[in-house]
């Protein structure tokens, strides 16, 4: 079953009278248990929306429970489509307030803003995800490797982590080789940040949130996931994005 739909049925028994429920620049190569209910309410940004900037298809709202609490990995592909480029401060209505914040918030270093703006979008609106912390708010215990965000989805504590998939200069096919060294060393970091982060900001689970510039180099991100080893691939969500349309803006923040 879902969790968005999950997540209906409860709003629904209980409506109805029902028991309540409880710094990295990723430029291509060569071009603790579930967060209590009530500090999340009162801690994180709540930010579903079916409507805002561009246009989602695909594995939307796909995620399931087990996929926030399991061991096993896996690849959800999701298509993002721009009519128009975004317009930054001049578009930040259209945005989740989640959104918004990031927008705000000067991230830790790197030229990758806008793809983690789009990365909290898709979660926020497929998967009803709501922003806890940005980049620079997460507190660690000694000085490591870092995540990008700490999202809310069905109660638990996600870390994500953002990176592109594209080559220089933008047309150029993205290489399996492209593909592998950049899955592999994100993915090598991801349990680096979890070994560091304080307790107070600990998440269950880590997303790598990919967004790809074409089909092309998503579909080759996908072969390039499936060929690891799956110690590295460890139980992290692939959460897959192909933008298209007047997407440039993610890859050159202009």
């Amino acid at each position: 079953m879902r969790l968005r739909a999950a997540l209906v049925t409860v709003a629904l028994l209980a409506a109805c009278g029902g028991a309540p429920s409880s710094p990295e620049v990723d430029a291509p190569i060569g071009p603790p248990p579930p967060i209590d209910g009530a500090v999340a309410a009162d801690a994180a940004i709540d930010a579903p929306a079916a409507q805002g900037f561009g246009t989602l298809s695909g594995m939307c709202g796909a995620l399931e429970a087990m996929d926030l609490t399991g061991t096993a990995p896996r690849v959800l592909r999701v298509d993002f489509d721009f009519a128009r480029a975004y317009m930054d401060p001049a578009d930040r209505p259209l945005l989740t307030p989640g959104g918004v914040k990031i927008a705000e918030t000067p991230n830790a270093g790197g030229s990758s803003g806008r793809s983690e703006i789009f990365a909290f979008e898709e979660l926020a609106r497929c998967e009803d995800a709501a922003l806890l912390k940005t980049e620079t708010e997460i507190v660690y215990d000694t000085n490591s490797k870092k995540t990008d965000m700490l999202i809310e989805v069905g109660g638990h504590k996600i870390g994500v982590s953002v990176t592109r998939a594209f080559a220089f200069p933008l047309g150029t096919p993205y290489t399996l080789q492209q593909a592998t060294s950049l899955v592999s060393r994100k993915l090598a970091d991801i349990p680096l940040a979890t070994a560091s982060v304080s307790a107070a900001d600990r998440w269950e689970k880590q997303f790598l949130a990919i967004m790809a510039i074409d089909d092309q180099a998503a579909d080759t991100m996908a072969q390039a996931w499936s060929m690891l080893d799956p110690a590295v691939q460890g139980d992290t969500i692939i959460v897959l994005t192909t933008t298209t349309g007047a997407d440039t803006f993610i890859y050159t923040n202009q």
